[in-house]
């Protein structure tokens, strides 16, 4: 694996010090490859691909989104709470953690934030605009 601090030796020492490629991966002891294509690509920290792994709740992910979107209109007190939810999923064979569950729900959550956020500045940007047209409007 190569950090952000050995990526910063690999630049300085190319662009800065003028140390050719092969020199650079003799001395770091990585392969020239390597060296040549954090060179090339200008990256300033590396990137690697996310992990993506496999979980016990990816089945259920779908009904569980339903219930939540469900449960979102309704009142505080008529909500059911996310622990019945895991409960109701054991019951339909889910074998995972309410861990999981409940990490589901946060990111649900977050995502509806989000999605909200982002509709309520596109309105409130479309009214400024609309208000604007106006004036002008007006004033001509």
């Amino acid at each position: 694996m190569i950090d952000v601090a050995l990526l910063g030796i690999i630049r300085r020492w190319y662009i800065r010090d003028r140390i050719s490629i092969r020199e650079i991966s003799r001395r770091l002891d990585i392969s020239r490859n390597t060296v040549r294509r954090y060179i090339r690509s200008g990256a300033i920290e590396p990137s690697y691909p996310s992990r993506r792994s496999s979980s016990a709740l990816d089945e259920f992910a779908p009904r569980l989104s339903a219930w939540l979107s469900a449960e979102a209109v309704k009142s505080r007190k008529q909500r059911r709470t996310l622990k019945q939810m895991f409960l109701d999923l054991r019951e339909l064979g889910y074998e995972g953690s309410y861990d999981r569950v409940a990490a589901f729900g946060r990111q649900w959550k977050v995502g509806q934030m989000e999605r909200v956020n982002s509709a309520s500045k596109s309105t409130h940007l479309n009214i400024w605009r609309v208000h604007i047209r106006c004036k002008m409007r007006v004033r001509t």
